[in-house]
């Protein structure tokens, strides 16, 4: 009796992947094959957003709205003494401390939670074989879905300062959806990274509360005006643009084209340096989880 003939293989798909690192040419392809295969899941992500934050807050009667009470408090203690240090109005200081505050915890939780996305999704990277960008792209989805439950602060302060509203609330869209591509390609090259060497995690924390502090959240730009020295440092600084092309939108003031273009090159800058960093990490990440 003949034996069974063995199942055909796409003998291209087994060198192709063999070959990972064998080329930038085949670490460019791979990573772009993982991009897009990833970009099919987007059920699965959302699904796992989900999970995620089910798991964190099971057994609570309002799960994540406990973070979005105890950053309402947080901010309106925070408000009445800046307020009175910096010698400024309240009704105009406590919408700008609540959409900094709420920007900066979101900002700092994509930075953080995505260099260690690959950490923590270990057990799925070793037992299924899913797509890189799914792991990444959980943990923006996830800490957006918080953002917006905080998000619920600033339009209740919004509305009780009065605040002037216009179409420029939309426009903090296109912001946000900038920080979310940029996100997704900075947990991809920092997740691997991380993943490779575990001391770096701590290192961005760390550089993240330095940052906090060199970022106008707590205080306004206004207040450097006679520190020329000081001003020009708040100018090198990259959150800064970030920030605000976000910040002021929802501020009622509009976008500014030089905060749009320093912001547009500072995401071109971090995605290319990502996905460039990525395509030769990829191969490996696997094995270092």
């Amino acid at each position: 009796m003949p034996e069974p003939a063995p199942p055909q293989t796409d003998q291209k798909t087994v060198y192709f992947t063999l070959a990972a690192d064998s080329g930038w040419r085949q670490r460019i392809q791979l990573a772009l094959a993982d991009l897009g295969e990833g970009a099919r899941f987007f059920r699965l992500i959302w699904a796992l957003a989900l999970s995620d934050i089910k798991q964190r807050y099971r057994g609570s009667t309002l799960g994540p709205f406990w973070l979005t009470i105890s950053m309402g408090v947080q901010i309106g203690a925070m408000a009445f003494l800046y307020a009175d240090l910096f010698h400024l109005q309240l009704r105009s200081y406590l919408p700008y401390l609540t959409a900094s505050m709420i920007l900066w915890n979101y900002l700092t939780a994509l930075v953080l939670e995505g260099s260690g996305c690959f950490i923590a999704s270990e057990t799925l990277i070793k037992g299924n074989r899913i797509p890189f960008l799914v792991h990444a792209a959980r943990c923006v989805v996830r800490n957006t879905i918080v953002m917006a439950h905080n998000a619920v602060i600033l339009l209740i302060v919004l509305v009780l300062t009065r605040a002037h509203l216009s179409f420029s609330l939309v426009q903090s869209v296109f912001g946000l959806l900038l920080w979310m591509v940029d996100a997704v390609a900075l947990s991809l090259f920092l997740g691997a990274v991380c993943a490779r060497f575990r001391d770096i995690p701590p290192i961005i924390s760390a550089v993240m509360q330095i940052a906090f502090f060199l970022t106008p959240i707590l205080w306004q730009v206004d207040i450097l005006k006679s520190h020329s020295v000081a001003m020009e440092l708040v100018k090198f600084n990259p959150f800064v643009y970030l920030l605000d092309i976000v910040r002021d939108p929802l501020l009622g003031k509009g976008f500014d084209l030089v905060q749009v273009l320093a912001a547009l090159c500072i995401s071109i800058m971090v995605v290319v340096v990502s996905f460039f960093g990525f395509a030769r990490c990829r191969g490996r990440i696997a094995f270092w989880v």
